[in-house]
Formats: C-alpha cells, sequence, structure tokens
C-alpha cells in the first residue's frame, strides 16, 4: 500500500497541535515535527476530499504539499524516533533496546510500533500524571482506547486486580499483546471493539482516544462506573472542555479536575450518583 505523506508549513507550538488532532480524525497515521514543518502521512485509500476540504476550512493560513511515497516500514520509522519518556519519579516508558532506567516507581517497556500510546503525545503523558493520584489496589479497571497497552500495563504495576483493554485496531491489539507479555502482565483482558460491551462494573475508567468517540460513548461510559468510579478521559483540546463538562452533567457525572499541556486537556471525573 503507497502513502501520502503532506508537508504542512506550520511551526511547532498551539496551531500544530491543533492540526495534528484534526489529522489524527481523519486516519492519518503518523507525524514527524521539524523546526517549520509538520508531516504527515496516510495510506492513499484513506483519503478523500471531504477532509481535504474540512482541513483546509480549519486552517486557511496553513500552506501544505502533498506527494506520493513507498510504504512506510512503521517500526524501522519508530525505532529511529523513539526515545525513553520519563514522568517525573513515577514512571519511565522506554523500548527494549534502552537501558534500564531504575530511578522511578514504575518502568514499562514498550516494542515502538505505530499504535499510539507510548507516552510521548501530551494526552498520554496527562493520563499518567492523573493515574498517580488514584488507588488502583485491587480495582476493577477497563482501558478503552489502550493503543499500545501503556495504560493498562502501569494499572496492573498499580496493583489492579482485574483489567479490560479495549481497541478497535488490530495491529493495536496485537502490539498490545506484545507488550504485556514484555511487562509480565497477568492480570489483562484485551478484546477488539469499538465500545464498552459488557455488563461488568468497573471502579477507573480510563479513556484516552478523541473527542467523538468519548463523546459518543458516554452513556456506556457512566453505566459502566461503579459507585464513587473515577473516570479519567483525554484524547481532546482545551477548546472541547466544554463539551466533556456537559456530557458528565448529562449522564451525572461528577467533574473535578482539568489537567493541560500545550492545547491538550485531560479531565478527572467521578460518579456521583
Amino acid at each position: 500500500m503507497n502513502y501520502l505523506q503532506f508537508d504542512f508549513e506550520v511551526a511547532p507550538g498551539e496551531k500544530t497541535e491543533a492540526l495534528i488532532a484534526v489529522l489524527d480524525n481523519f486516519n492519518f497515521e503518523g507525524f514527524e515535527e521539524t523546526d517549520f514543518c509538520l508531516k504527515a502521512f496516510i495510506a492513499e485509500d484513506k483519503l478523500d476530499d471531504e477532509s481535504i476540504a474540512t482541513i483546509t476550512q480549519l486552517f486557511p493560513d496553513i500552506l501544505f504539499k502533498k506527494s506520493s511515497i513507498e510504504n512506510i516500514n512503521w517500526n524501522q520509522q519508530w525505532e529511529e524516533n523513539f526515545h525513553p519518556v520519563i514522568v517525573g519519579e513515577f514512571v519511565a516508558i522506554r523500548a527494549h533496546f534502552h537501558l534500564p532506567i531504575t530511578d522511578v516507581q514504575h518502568e514499562i517497556i514498550i516494542t515502538p510500533k505505530m499504535s499510539f500510546g507510548t507516552g510521548h503525545h501530551a494526552t498520554t503523558h496527562m493520563m499518567i500524571e492523573l493515574m498517580q493520584a488514584i488507588n488502583f489496589e485491587d480495582k476493577k479497571i477497563v482501558d478503552f482506547g489502550t493503543g499500545t497497552g501503556v495504560l493498562a500495563i502501569l494499572a496492573e504495576k498499580m496493583g489492579a486486580a482485574e483489567v479490560l483493554a479495549i481497541d478497535n485496531d488490530e495491529w493495536s491489539i496485537e502490539n498490545s499483546k506484545e507488550n504485556f507479555v514484555q511487562n509480565n502482565c497477568v492480570a489483562i483482558k484485551i478484546v477488539l471493539d469499538d465500545s464498552i460491551k459488557t455488563p461488568d462494573i468497573f471502579d477507573v475508567i480510563l479513556a484516552n482516544i478523541n473527542l467523538n468517540i468519548i463523546l459518543s460513548n458516554f452513556n456506556t461510559i457512566a453505566r459502566t462506573a461503579n459507585d464513587d468510579a473515577i473516570i479519567l478521559l483525554s484524547g481532546f483540546l482545551k477548546q472541547d472542555e466544554e463539551a466533556i463538562k456537559n456530557a458528565l452533567i448529562a449522564n451525572n457525572l461528577g467533574y473535578k479536575n482539568t489537567l493541560q499541556r500545550g492545547e491538550w486537556i485531560a479531565i478527572t471525573a467521578e460518579n456521583k450518583r
């Protein structure tokens, strides 16, 4: 399969973060930032004229050029660009080819493939920061949109009794399974799905996906939340905060706080019923 490469003339900053968020919703699979350019990659068969028109309308002042390239070796791309991520003294995320990082509470080894969630992205980083304040001991967890499985792995390392990891991408499922084995996980069950389709009730709900998927699944998130459940949500921008808060109110869930990193935010909520 051939890919298309889009070179957007934009400097790193808030506008780049907003652009990445939009491109991610339109099936772009990889991004590379330089000083004055954002390179974005998408499979030829996943791009349509409507997507380009929307992107152009939302960012009329950003120029771009498009070119066709041969199929990308995503594994090689990840390995060349993957560097350890350290979240304070709490968590270190590294690949198997990095040296061990010992001066943190939890070390997670992630095989660098194209699945979303290595800790580099602001949303994953914030989810990890928020998880530090939660008691996972003997709790039942769901990780909706697990990507590489990094949040599910961290939940087990923090003492969770059961973790249900869900993703709608087969590549992510296979990558997550590899990462669970690499991290000696035994309490995680993973399923291929686009929503939480289980009668189970959870003590902690993790959802780091994107705005549209979270909003469309709010009823299910609320239904599967145990009494006093903690809900961590991310994958959206500061401008989307009001929409998330309104959805919390509509589903009788309580807002607790917002964490911001650049233009990205993560929200902590709770089941107040």
